[in-house]
């Protein structure tokens, strides 16, 4: 698809050039500025469902109501104020609607002439101006949105910045918008003023050069740079929703049954339409778009989805959410103890050894909490736990909570005993963190003296941590040197403390992600018999998972120069843990004829091996 410029004689002209207010309309305007006011004011004393007012353009020949013809030889008074009154007739029946019709225009008649001799009041419905849009009568839908604004509840702001935005859209990319539509509860009496949603349509039919994905995405970010830039143009402050679709996807949504779209179809009003939409939106209405069978099918099949998805989410929260809420406090506290980073299953021994028996400075109840949470976490990674009910999180919740603050209380502790030892250890922790990040980003020579630029340059630049965290690492190298020759006020010990907290987390954070990544990478996942598991390469060995549901039955095997698997034997999840601990860098995942033929020797004939890449 390539960019169009404006044309004046392709068949998505919109009608003749759009009115505007004049400098002489808008100066006569704001001399009667209170008068405009005391006929608004009075108009809503009068129908409490006027849902907008304004003061339209000059109206060249064009009698009462907008869109209508000129009667032969009728000529318009230069001096009229032509002031346009919309009323929401959601909730009315046809009788009421042409009663509402007759006494609203001739009371704002009575009313416009007791206010101002010049002013003539143009009334109409919600379900007229969405009939005007249904019969495509741009001209009026455009004088609308480019009248002067009195009152409003948010839908002829909505149509100044729309109308602006699709016509941005049409002189952009010309015959390749289908349709333009106004979704949402825009045209509702009760529609929220502070959101506007609007739906474009994209013809992609003849589109050769790119994929559709890779189409869609661009024309989606063009699309919402116009939205916002008609919203500053307008200064229309409403949020402005814009969804953008491909035909092509449009159509399998129609196929499909998708029940956005056939909202769309049901409610969307079209502001511009080449004969796509309403077309669709008639045979909708006929009953003539009839989902198919598999369309059916798959909508039965989404509630027990559904279900289940919200299963594994309740599943998440304990099984990843509240672990590491937990876990990673937990070794940060022994982290400030000196020690690297642990297992889970470590962590939980050492918090024991460490400070309640040694320390003494913990309750045995909070290992206990610390323990069961990991427990339940495993249950759940091995299949062992499939479901949780909200009393179960109610009660992991409290527990977690209750171990958090009682962690909190425990650095307070262990910080107010041996100031010194801390400093100390805040120094080791984060030189021997910082390095190992500087490690794994590839960074090499790393001394004391220069590791806090390696930092900066690998970290903040190539990583984009923020600089905050550079400067957190030279306050705590700083702290530890003021503090060596007692420089260093109590005052500025506690800042060394905070920091390091921040820093410490960061820099782990860091780790554990880039460390993930790779770990992914090196993961070759296959699939036999129903059931999924793993092969996870590891410099000279492999670690083989046959069943994801059953993650403690673990096999592990030598890597030979052909790619084969030899000394093939059971391990443990613990060996597993320890080994990827002791890996710096995962093997890259190379599949060769050997590779294949050894996956196939273990697991059978009939794998399948799911590569990603």
């Amino acid at each position: 698809m390539k960019d169009k410029k404006t044309t004046k004689n392709d068949d998505i002209k919109l009608g003749v050039e759009l009115p505007k207010l004049t400098p002489e309309m808008e100066k006569k305007i704001s001399h009667i500025k209170s008068e405009l006011d005391k006929f608004k004011e009075d108009c809503l004393k009068k129908y409490p469902n006027l849902v907008g007012m304004s003061v339209l353009p000059q109206l060249p020949n064009q009698p009462l109501p907008p869109g209508a013809q000129p009667m032969p030889n009728e000529v318009q008074n230069p001096n009229e104020i032509n002031i346009f009154i919309l009323f929401d007739d959601a909730n009315l029946n046809i009788q009421e609607k042409n009663d509402l019709i007759v006494s609203s225009t001739k009371e704002t008649n009575e009313i416009a002439k007791n206010t101002h001799e010049n002013f003539k009041p143009q009334v109409m419905l919600i379900s007229e101006l969405k009939e005007a849009c249904y019969d495509a009568k741009n001209y009026l839908i455009q004088t609308v949105a480019n009248s002067g604004l009195i009152f409003d509840k948010g839908l002829l702001s909505a149509l100044k910045v729309a109308e602006l935005h699709k016509n941005m859209a049409i002189q952009k990319f010309e015959r390749y918008v289908v349709s333009y539509i106004a979704v949402g509860s825009l045209f509702r009496g009760d529609a929220n003023p502070n959101d506007i949603d609007v739906a474009i349509v994209i013809d992609d039919t003849d589109v050769k050069k790119m994929s559709r994905f890779e189409l869609r995405d661009k024309l989606r970010a063009i699309i919402i740079n116009m939205g916002f830039d008609a919203s500053q143009i307008t200064g229309v402050k409403a949020q402005f929703h814009i969804q953008t679709y491909i035909l092509t996807d449009f159509w399998e949504s129609v196929k499909d049954a998708n029940p956005v779209i056939f909202t769309m179809l049901r409610d969307g009003v079209p502001l511009f339409d080449r004969g796509v939409f309403m077309p669709w939106k008639l045979l909708l209405q006929m009953g003539r778009i009839k989902p198919s069978p598999e369309a059916i099918d798959m909508n039965m099949e989404i509630g027990d989805k559904l279900i289940e998805r919200t299963k594994q989410k309740l599943l998440s929260v304990v099984g990843e959410d509240l672990f590491y809420a937990v876990m990673n406090p937990t070794q940060a506290a022994l982290m400030l103890y000196g020690i690297p980073p642990p297992t889970p299953k470590e962590a939980v021994k050492l918090m024991e050894e460490i400070y309640v028996n040694k320390e003494k400075l913990l309750e045995k109840k909070y290992v206990i909490i610390l323990e069961n949470i990991r427990k339940t976490f495993k249950d759940i990674e091995h299949g062992e736990l499939k479901e949780v009910s909200g009393k179960d999180i109610d009660k992991l919740l409290k527990d977690c909570k209750d171990y958090l603050e009682r962690i909190k209380l425990l650095f307070k502790e262990i910080e107010n005993r041996n100031e010194k030892s801390i400093m100390q250890e805040i120094y080791t922790t984060t030189m021997n963190l910082t390095r190992e990040l500087l490690i794994e980003l590839g960074a090499k020579n790393i001394t004391a003296q220069n590791i806090s630029e390696l930092f900066k340059k690998y970290a903040c630049e190539q990583e984009k941590l923020p600089l905050k965290y550079y400067n957190d690492l030279n306050t705590i190298l700083k702290g530890k040197k003021d503090y060596d020759t007692k420089k260093l006020t109590k005052q500025e010990v506690n800042k060394v403390r905070r920091e390091s907290k921040e820093f410490i987390r960061a820099v782990m954070d860091t780790l554990d992600y880039k460390r993930s990544m790779q770990l992914d990478k090196a993961k070759l996942h296959f699939r036999y018999g129903g059931k999924n598991g793993e092969i996870i390469f590891l410099k000279e060995v492999v670690f083989i998972v046959k069943d994801s549901t059953k993650r403690d039955e673990i096999l592990i095997a030598n890597i030979t120069p052909d790619g084969g698997f030899e000394n093939i034997k059971n391990s443990t999840v613990d060996e597993f843990e320890k080994y990827i601990k002791s890996i710096k860098m995962p093997h890259d995942k190379v599949l060769k004829t050997r590779t294949l033929e050894s996956i196939k020797t273990i697991i059978g004939e009939d794998v399948e091996v799911l590569w990603k890449a």
